[in-house]
């Protein structure tokens, strides 16, 4: 019984999702990042803060692409398709 415990308990902890990290001071809020985005032919469709950066993924032409962008100016820093 204390093994299925144990299993269970392990299982609910896998399941759970990483939880993103918060923005900080002096970052870009989410609607003005989406602009500086929009304005490069974007059109942002998911973002997080994490590990010190937006990241996300934005659309153009009808491909998906993952991106880093700067947390204070919006400016993006990485970008990549994405073929999934």
């Amino acid at each position: 019984m204390r093994m299925i415990m144990i299993g269970a308990a392990l299982c609910a902890f896998a399941a759970t999702p990483a939880l993103a990290d918060q923005p900080g001071r002096g970052w870009i809020p989410v609607a003005a990042l989406a602009k500086v985005i929009e304005r490069q032919g974007y059109h942002m469709t998911k973002v997080e803060a994490d590990d010190g950066h937006w990241e996300g993924e934005m659309t153009k032409a009808g491909r998906v692409y993952d991106f880093h962008a700067d947390p204070r100016t919006g400016r993006l820093t990485k970008v990549e398709r994405d073929y999934d």
